[in-house]
């Protein structure tokens, strides 16, 4: 008789909640991390000032947000705190912990050059959305990817994760496990295949199931959420691993927040932040 498969663990609140600490009382804003989210091609410029929302709510210090769009607007008027610049710009600004790239970038000749331009950047990637589509279009963008020093972090749903195997929808989602793990070996990076369950595969190898999370979900923007605390995370100074748990944990427990209050069709990621941001303190508090 086969060996059963070797059970994939799961990930709870209380092992994530280990990573968290309180705040100092001398605290200040650069204790906690200067972040980047570029994206934001012409009509999709939504993608990245929610990325960039989420991961200042979830606790980053400095945010930056670098649009693709020429008619972007210079100031974000829900979220003045945020910083917005040209893709170009925030290329070039110093000192950044984390960057994210990807959502609602599109994949035309000038968000190829800037994913490009990302690459040789020193430091933490977060590769979202069409970040992942332009790579699956173009080795020698995946062999820098797989040589770069500095961690990535990759956050496909199943079509982008087909698209970067080189294979069909229908066998990611029949194999799962085995398509989180060949994404994270195959590109040397952290990896969360998004989806009913998700599956994260952490740089050293490690597989874990994620339950948290339902249908309600199923609406605009999840995903650049998603980036945006996995981005809010990594700034902070967590362990690349540790945030990829932490932050995919974190946002389906928001989402089940909301449907417990009867909230499901019509949920908004922009909610859900809002849920995630009040939860991560309650988890803080009941950590001490």
């Amino acid at each position: 008789m086969p060996a059963a498969a070797p059970r994939i663990p799961t990930i709870t609140q209380k092992q994530v909640a280990a990573f968290l600490a309180p705040r100092p009382r001398d605290s200040h804003k650069g204790n906690f991390g200067t972040a980047a989210v570029i994206g934001g091609a012409s009509g999709m410029v939504g993608a990245p000032l929610l990325a960039a929302r989420a991961a200042l709510k979830l606790g980053a210090g400095c945010l930056h947000v670098g649009i693709l769009a020429d008619n972007a607007l210079s100031a974000d008027v829900l979220q003045p705190e945020l910083m917005l610049h040209s893709a170009q710009t925030a290329l070039r600004l110093p000192k950044l912990d984390v960057l994210a790239i990807g959502c609602g970038m599109g994949h035309d000749e000038t968000a190829q050059k800037i994913l490009h331009d990302a690459l040789q950047l020193e430091t933490v990637l977060v590769l979202d959305a069409d970040a992942l589509n332009i790579l699956a279009l173009h080795p020698d963008m995946r062999t820098v990817l797989v040589s770069r020093q500095s961690a990535n972090v990759l956050t496909p749903h199943p079509g982008e994760a087909a698209r970067l195997l080189d294979c069909t929808i229908e066998k990611v989602q029949s194999a799962r496990s085995e398509a989180a793990q060949e994404l994270a070996k195959r590109f040397g990076s952290a990896v969360v295949l998004k989806g009913v369950n998700s599956l994260c595969v952490t740089r050293k190898g490690k597989m874990y199931v994620n339950n948290t999370g339902n249908p309600g979900m199923s609406s605009p923007g999840m995903g650049d959420v998603l980036t945006g605390i996995i981005t809010a995370f990594i700034a902070q100074g967590l362990d690349v691993d540790q945030a990829l748990l932490l932050a995919v944990h974190l946002h389906g427990a928001a989402g089940d927040a909301m449907a417990k209050q009867k909230v499901t069709i019509g949920m908004t990621a922009t909610e859900v932040t809002e849920w995630a941001r009040w939860l991560l303190n309650q988890w803080i508090i009941q950590s001490k």
